[in-house]
C-alpha cells in the first residue's frame, strides 16, 4: 500500500530530526542484537506501546550466543531496512534467554525455552500475540514477512519498501531466481521498460556478443522466460535472447557469452540525486524506471533513505554498491 503524501513527509521529517544520521546505530551492541536500539525493560516497553500505539517487537535471544544467534544479529538484525522497520513501526524489546533475573521472569511469562535459538514474538500493549511466533531465523525474508503480517494485523500501513524487500529476499532465500539477457537498440531504454514487468527483481545494462543487452534477474515462480521475452518484444527490447542452453523455453535462445557491465548502468538513477541513497537491487531497478518515466521515485524508498536527500553533503554515488555494505559507513 502506498503511503500518503502527508505520512511520507512526516516520516522523512522525523528521520531527519530524530536520527542525525539515518544510519546511526548503537556501537556497543552485542553482535547477537544487530544494529537495533533495543529496550531491555518489559514494563517500559508496555508503557511505550500504549503511549505510541505501537506493537512490541520482542526478541528472545541468547547473548553471548551460538552461531545461529550471531548470524541472526549480523545478517537479519543488521539489514538497514529491517532495522528501520523494527525501530519505527514497533517498540523493540530484547529479552536474554540465557540470563536470570528480570529476563528469566519474562521468559517464563511467555513460556519460552532457555538457551534457545532466536525467537521473535510481536505483542500489543495488552500482552497478546498479534502474529504467529517466529522461530525461523534463517533469512531476512522470514522476519520481513513477520513484520508485514504484524503491521497488517494491527491495522497499520505497510510501506512499499517493505513489500519490495519481501519480494526480493524471499525469491533469493527460496532459490526462485533465474537470469536472461535481452539484446536491443538501447539498454537504457531496456532497463526502463523491463523494470515494469511482473517478476523482475533486477536489471543491469551491459554488453554481450558485441551488442547492448539488459541482464534480467527474475522470480521464476512469478514469471517465465517466455513471458518476459514476449512482453519485452512488444517494447522493442528483445532482438536476441541469451540464456543457458538447458533453459526450458519456446523461444529461440542463443548461448550466453562473456558479459561486461556498462559503466553507466541504471543511467537515469545515476544522473539523479537519488544516486546518493544506498538501495537494494530491486529498489534501484524500480527507482531508475520511475525517474526515467517522470514518476515519483520516493514511493519505493524508506523514510530514512529519503532523509539522505535532505543532506546537501550527500553526493556520493552508491549505485554500484550493495546496500548492506555501505549503509553503516
Amino acid at each position: 500500500m502506498y503511503r500518503s503524501a502527508f505520512t511520507l513527509l512526516l516520516n522523512v521529517f522525523l528521520s531527519i530530526h530524530l536520527f542525525c544520521q539515518p544510519f546511526s546505530y548503537p556501537k556497543d551492541n552485542p553482535v547477537e542484537l544487530g544494529k537495533i536500539k533495543w529496550l531491555r525493560d518489559y514494563n517500559e516497553a508496555l508503557r511505550l506501546s500504549k503511549e505510541k500505539d505501537l506493537p512490541i517487537f520482542i526478541l528472545f535471544q541468547e547473548v553471548p550466543g551460538c552461531a545461529n544467534c550471531t548470524r541472526f544479529g549480523n545478517v537479519v538484525l543488521s539489514h538497514p531496512l529491517v532495522v528501520e522497520a523494527i525501530e519505527t513501526c514497533f517498540v523493540p524489546l530484547c529479552i536474554y534467554n540465557n540470563k536470570g533475573g528480570n529476563d528469566k521472569v519474562i521468559l517464563d511469562k511467555f513460556n519460552e525455552p532457555s538457551w534457545n535459538n532466536p525467537v521473535v514474538r510481536i505483542i500489543n500493549h495488552q500482552e497478546k500475540d498479534i502474529v504467529k511466533r517466529q522461530a525461523d531465523f534463517r533469512n531476512v525474508s522470514k522476519t520481513v514477512a513477520t513484520i508485514i503480517n504484524a503491521l497488517q494485523s494491527s491495522g497499520k500501513e505497510v510501506d512499499e519498501y517493505l513489500s519490495l524487500l519481501l519480494q526480493e529476499t524471499s525469491a533469493i532465500a527460496e532459490n526462485k531466481t533465474d537470469e536472461v539477457y535481452f539484446s536491443m537498440y538501447c539498454f537504457w531504454t531496456g532497463e526502463r521498460e523491463i523494470a515494469a514487468l511482473d517478476g523482475v527483481l533486477a536489471t543491469e545494462a551491459g554488453f554481450m556478443h558485441g551488442k547492448e543487452v539488459v541482464k534480467v534477474i527474475y522470480d521464476k515462480e512469478k514469471t517465465s522466460l517466455d513471458e518476459l521475452a514476449n512482453k519485452a518484444k512488444t517494447k522493442g527490447c528483445a532482438d536476441q535472447i541469451y540464456a543457458p542452453v538447458n533453459t526450458n523455453t519456446k523461444e529461440n535462445v542463443l548461448p550466453i557469452a562473456k558479459y561486461k557491465k556498462d559503466h553507466e548502468d541504471k543511467y537515469y538513477l545515476l544522473k539523479s540525486p537519488y544516486k546518493s541513497i544506498p538501495m537494494t537491487e530491486l529498489q534501484k531497478t524500480k527507482v531508475n524506471r520511475a525517474i526515467a518515466k517522470g514518476q515519483d521515485a520516493s514511493l519505493y524508498l524508506s523514510p530514512r533513505q529519503l532523509a539522505i536527500l535532505a543532506n546537501k553533503k550527500a553526493n556520493k554515488n552508491f549505485t554500484e554498491f550493495k546496500m548492506e555494505d555501505v549503509w553503516y559507513q
